[in-house]
């Protein structure tokens, strides 16, 4: 009996995180519409400022070849977070980074997988089923798909993200 309890409460444990993360991911939904500048922000930022590379660079105890080769890491991809904080942080802004989901949310992005995974194992096993004249009706086929995938969703198997 305890071990049934164990696996209802670490089910729960697993849903409220997943719970929890969706809100916490909730307030980037739409910055992946943003456009990063081709120069990178900081650049972009500076010059719309009518800042010089000197006085961002006195604010940050660093020459103005350093600010340079600070904003070209950042055009390049190559910066460092730490680097993207002190910049924020010299340029009177915050810096905030975070993930989007390609789905409206996580716990969308795992019924998509669950469902993805199951409909291989119930379509695989229905055409073997079919060669034995045994084959199944589809709505006998998208229950038996839908029953899997909240059976792997409700694991959260790691072959999920296989």
């Amino acid at each position: 009996m305890t071990k049934f309890v164990n696996v209802i409460v670490m089910r729960s444990t697993k849903k409220l995180l997943i719970e929890q993360l969706d809100k916490k991911l909730k307030p980037f939904q739409g910055t992946e519409k943003v456009i990063v500048p081709q120069q990178g922000w900081i650049y972009t930022i500076r010059t719309s400022l009518n800042m010089t590379l000197e006085q961002l660079g006195a604010k940050l105890q660093m020459t103005k070849q350093g600010i340079k080769k600070i904003e070209e890491r950042e055009a390049t991809e190559s910066i460092s977070i730490k680097s993207l904080k002190e910049m924020g942080k010299a340029l009177d802004m915050h810096f905030v980074y975070g993930f989007v989901p390609k789905y409206n949310s996580v716990d969308e992005m795992i019924t998509a997988k669950a469902t993805k995974i199951a409909q291989r194992i119930v379509l695989r096993t229905n055409q073997n089923m079919k060669l034995e004249n045994q084959g199944n009706s589809t709505e006998q086929i998208n229950n038996a798909i839908m029953e899997l995938a909240n059976e792997l969703k409700r694991e959260m198997h790691k072959s999920l993200w296989d």
